[in-house]
């Protein structure tokens, strides 16, 4: 069994600090068991379990520091970890940037952990596959789907006194559906720390319905188009975004969030006034751990309040650096939406383009966030409040803050790697080029 009870982990934990002799020692121990079933050309291809814990120990002499990785828990195996730790952080150049670790810390409780996800068992994994495969078999379509469930744990303690812990779970199901005739293709994507919130039969109904849907598209011209974002085209630009809100990158004239002549863009408005973006781990659709690694406690907290820019990321050098307060990377972002269902949406929508996703997503331009990538599985031609037909895929350029600015409308929430993210219908949205790709 891989997951060690809070008072287990901590009993470990206390033994690798008590065997220190360097100035500082940190300890992170970490178990999962997982389990996964993967399917295509609707037959399953490979499924699994697996489980492990492992131990990094970390020895700090002055600003030279050392790890070594173990998963071995008896005395003696503790001990060696603990002194080649403390061998190699002797060989090691000093790090300029090392900061003592953390005293003790508060944290909140965050329900991350499931019980019924932590019982997901081969049953349940063949079960999705089943759920795939019978229906898109019954309406000439190829299914490629994979489940993933997760039961972690992850503690940590430190020559300060600090000791954190934290359990939790997760399930990831993605689907692709492609026509036989290889003219059409839909695809899904779920996550959630509760699989009893993951239904996978409506999961690939809708990717079965899109694949049918998406044959024999139309090619029409490139250009700027209104366009109905499914939340999981957005969150590949959005989390892009969210990654660039260090506040080193923008001291240092690195970010978007840089101004010219020097100096930030925090306290500016720089997106439409409706956007509003927090993080709070505590969140019951979308819980992430109540603290990051090195033990920094996370918290509800804006970053974009009302399209201005309230928050950035500063690790804990670089708020020494600025002498203000770190604040850690957050574990989850969570974007207000409206009532709007995508229904609503595109009946509301004269002309435009609605987007199941992007993928393959690269920078052109950091500074100021332009991105390009390509549309897939699924993209579609509204007219006059309804989809009229599939069209195919494009290439785009586009910058989420120009996104941001240019939003009409938001729509309801939905959960998507981790986030809370809506449904938003934009207006001038930059397709460069045509994709042949399904």
């Amino acid at each position: 069994m891989a997951i060690f009870s809070k008072d287990e982990a901590k009993t470990i934990l206390q033994k690798v600090i008590s065997l220190s002799k360097a100035d500082a020692c940190e300890a992170n121990l970490n178990g999962s068991n997982g389990g996964n079933i993967r399917y295509a050309r609707n037959t399953v291809s490979t499924a699994g379990e697996n489980s492990d814990v492992t131990l990094v120990v970390q020895s700090s002499f002055g600003k030279k520091s050392g790890t070594a990785t173990v998963n071995e828990f008896d005395d003696a195996s503790l001990e060696k970890a603990v002194r080649r730790s403390e061998e190699l952080a002797q060989l090691a150049p000093e790090n300029p940037e090392f900061m003592e670790p953390l005293g003790p810390q508060e944290y909140g409780e965050s329900k991350t952990y499931s019980e019924a996800t932590a019982n997901i068992d081969p049953e349940y994994r063949a079960q999705t596959a089943a759920n795939s495969i019978k229906p898109a078999a019954e309406k000439d379509v190829t299914a490629a789907g994979f489940l993933e469930d997760s039961h972690n744990f992850a503690a940590m303690h430190n020559s300060k006194g600090l000791f954190a812990y934290n359990q939790s779970t997760n399930v990831d199901f993605t689907v692709t559906m492609r026509t036989n005739d290889g003219t059409g293709s839909g695809w899904v994507t779920r996550d959630f720390n509760d699989v009893s919130k993951l239904d996978t039969a409506e999961a690939s109904k809708i990717a079965i319905d899109k694949a049918l849907m998406s044959r024999n598209a139309k090619a029409i011209e490139p250009g700027k188009y209104t366009v109905i974002l499914e939340p999981a085209a957005s969150i590949g630009l959005l989390q892009n975004m969210f990654f660039n809100m260090g506040a080193r990158q923008a001291d240092e004239g690195r970010s978007f969030l840089s101004k010219k002549g020097g100096g930030t863009k925090l306290g500016e408005q720089i997106v439409d006034e409706r956007v509003n973006i927090y993080t709070d781990p505590f969140h019951p659709d979308v819980p992430a751990s109540p603290w990051t690694q090195g033990g920094q406690a996370r918290k509800k907290m804006d970053i974009l309040k009302n399209g201005v820019v309230s928050n950035m990321f500063y690790d804990r050098y670089w708020a020494s650096q600025k002498d203000v307060d770190p604040v850690p990377f957050p574990g989850n972002g969570i974007m207000e939406g409206g009532d709007a269902s995508l229904e609503d949406l595109i009946k509301d929508t004269r002309r435009g383009i609605l987007v199941t996703r992007f993928w393959y997503i690269r920078t052109v331009d950091p500074q100021t966030l332009l991105y390009t990538g390509l549309t897939r599985d699924g993209t579609f031609y509204i007219e006059n409040g309804r989809i009229a037909y599939p069209i195919k895929n494009f290439r785009f350029n586009e910058s989420p803050i120009i996104m941001l600015n240019n939003l009409e409308t938001l729509g309801q929430q939905v959960r998507v790697n981790g986030n809370l993210i809506p449904y938003m219908k934009i207006r001038d949205f930059t397709f460069t080029s045509l994709s042949d790709a399904v």
